[in-house]
């Protein structure tokens, strides 16, 4: 009875210690598996930041490009004006 019982303690040690060492394995996996997450999603903040500043890039360039528009078309408007005056007084002469 008592080798039965000896058995018995060594077998449940055995056990215990198969399911740690699984327990241990499970939770390396997943350490591996959150830290590979956070690398994802670090790269996707880093890749978006940089989309961002590119955006804002992009769109100061078009706000620059608009104001050289605006000033190119007042400037034709003056010369339309200027020549649409000087047609009018040449046909007053």
């Amino acid at each position: 009875m008592r080798k039965l019982t000896i058995a018995g303690f060594a077998l449940a040690t055995a056990l215990t210690a198969g399911c740690a060492t699984t327990d241990q394995a499970a939770i390396d996996e997943a350490n591996a598996t959150a830290s590979s997450a956070e690398q994802t999603a670090n790269n996707a903040l880093n890749t978006a930041n940089s989309a961002s500043k590119s955006a804002r890039t992009a769109q100061q360039t078009a706000e620059e490009a608009l104001a050289a528009a605006r000033a190119a078309q007042k400037s034709a408007n003056e010369a339309n004006e200027r020549a649409k005056r000087m047609l009018e007084r040449a046909s007053q002469k």
